[in-house]
């Protein structure tokens, strides 16, 4: 299965406002391996960044003076997305940014999540943690991920952060290695809580019964007890059974 991490980095909040994609950071996942292919990109806006925004990512206007435009990448962007689930955090806010850099070009251009599964990873952390913070950050701390070289977003670091809190929130493989040799036991992609196991009949029962003499001795040291305590033994107190007996619900030993 190929999956694709996917995180983007605005000009600001809205693309009703005008505000345009300026980063697009991408990692494949496959079989739920994080794999050392990725898409990575600035992108010119034409237009001011909002300085909250700037504060967030910590992209200037002057960074992106020479980066193409959307209409100069996204065939290489749609053609790296071709065939995958789309693993976002907060996937309204990133597709619905992505989908106007779509209509810009063309207004009846197919949305992404038309072309492409998508699993938001934002609602899947409440699911699992309700109560709890689901920021990326807080995801990382949860599932023990490095995130200290993360100062500020950034769309290919959020990216492969993300591949790592999903692959943890899913009971997957977190590491970057691609030479795991445990590929078997991370291809389940349900959740943990909620995978299902299954268990191996149990064999029947096997009773030893105690012979004559081991049951004098036992009568034996219970005598020896209640010396001591100078009180009944619990054991008085239940009825003997019969050491011929066997329970309906066991088996015969095998003597074999």
């Amino acid at each position: 299965m190929r999956e694709v991490a996917l995180d983007t980095e605005t000009t600001g909040l809205e693309p009703a406002e005008g505000h345009r994609v300026i980063e697009i950071g991408c990692v494949e996942i496959v079989n739920r391996r994080i794999t050392d292919r990725t898409f990575h990109t600035l992108l010119q806006p034409d237009r001011e960044i909002d300085t909250d925004a700037v504060a967030v990512h910590g992209i200037s206007a002057e960074r992106l003076y020479d980066q193409p435009r959307f209409p100069e990448v996204v065939d290489r962007l749609l053609a790296f997305l071709a065939g995958a689930r789309l693993i976002i955090h907060n996937a309204p806010f990133d597709l619905g940014f992505l989908n106007h850099e779509l209509r810009l070009i063309e207004p009846k251009a197919e949305t992404l999540e038309s072309r492409c599964s998508v699993l938001d990873t934002l609602p899947l952390a409440r699911r699992l943690h309700p109560g709890q913070r689901a920021s990326l950050d807080a995801l990382c701390k949860r599932y023990g991920i490095d995130n200290s070289t993360r100062d500020k977003h950034g769309a290919l670091l959020d990216a492969r952060l993300l591949a790592q809190v999903y692959l943890a929130m899913t009971s997957g493989q977190v590491a970057l290695s691609l030479d795991s040799d445990s590929e078997a036991s991370h291809n389940d992609p349900t959740p943990g809580p909620a995978r299902s196991r299954q268990l191996a009949p149990r064999a029947p029962l096997r009773v030893l019964r105690p012979s004559s003499s081991e049951l004098a001795a036992h009568l034996r040291y219970l005598e020896r007890l209640e010396a001591t305590a100078g009180a009944p033994c619990l054991f008085r107190r239940l009825e003997p059974e019969p050491a011929d007996r066997v329970s309906e619900d066991c088996a015969p030993m095998d003597e074999s």
